[in-house]
């Protein structure tokens, strides 16, 4: 096991034994395992995710005052501002939960939201950064896990038919049903989502890139692998 591995390991054992982090905004194409190396991360940091989609379903179930506004403009059918989203991030960050870092999910997406970030984080006394960490994956390796992708409809188990085949062909393992696919799990789908996620992504990598607080790790590795790289470039990102 690599250094960057015992380390995660260490973490996850013996309590939170890495430096705190700070805000860190992670990347990662459709496919590249994002949500699960969030959840890694969460664990061995102690620190909480910070999704916009999640908070502005919270704001919106709740009630507040922005998810009544936000609620409203959704009505008309029209997206929500950088402004309005910035409120509701801004009421995240003043948690006390966020003191040590925060892993951002879906936040900054744009040069104006990542401007107003970190202008946020720059006049705050104490803290640091946030630095830009992306999950990279093959263009061919990312069209196969989405595409190969099937779920049991029964008992949930998902598997792929270039990496992780049911035993019989189109049919679960456990129970014997049937193997779906998502509608949207088709490739024409996911080179949709791929380009619009490139275009909306760029000058935010480039953002940070220029500011020298940018870094990519390889995602076509095992869980723990990727999760031990990505605490590995933050730790460089923070010397």
């Amino acid at each position: 096991m690599s250094s960057s591995c015992s380390t995660v390991s260490q973490g996850r054992e013996e309590g939170r034994k890495t430096p705190l982090p700070g805000p860190i905004l992670l990347l990662g194409a459709p496919g590249v395992g994002k949500g699960t190396q969030a959840k890694e991360l969460v664990k061995l940091w102690g620190i909480p995710q910070i999704s916009t989609g999640d908070l502005l379903r919270a704001n919106v179930a709740q009630g507040t005052e922005l998810g009544r506004t936000a609620k409203e403009i959704m009505g008309r059918g029209e997206l929500v501002p950088d402004s309005l989203v910035n409120e509701m991030v801004a009421v995240r960050l003043a948690q006390p939960d966020t003191a040590g870092g925060y892993i951002l999910d879906g936040f900054p997406r744009t040069l104006v939201q990542a401007g107003w970030l970190d202008g946020r984080l720059a006049a705050q006394v104490t803290g640091l950064p946030v630095v830009a960490v992306s999950i990279k994956v093959d263009y061919n390796q990312l069209l196969r896990r989405i595409t190969g992708r099937r779920n049991c409809p029964v008992c949930q188990s998902i598997y792929n038919v270039y990496g992780k085949p049911p035993q019989k062909e189109g049919f679960c393992d456990v129970d014997g049903a049937a193997l779906a696919q998502r509608a949207d799990d088709t490739e024409k789908v996911f080179e949709e989502r791929m380009r619009a996620y490139e275009a909306s992504t760029a000058p935010v990598v480039e953002h940070y890139r220029a500011l020298g607080r940018f870094a990519e790790v390889d995602g076509d590795r095992p869980i723990a692998e990727i999760a031990a790289g990505i605490v590995a470039v933050v730790e460089r990102l923070r010397q």
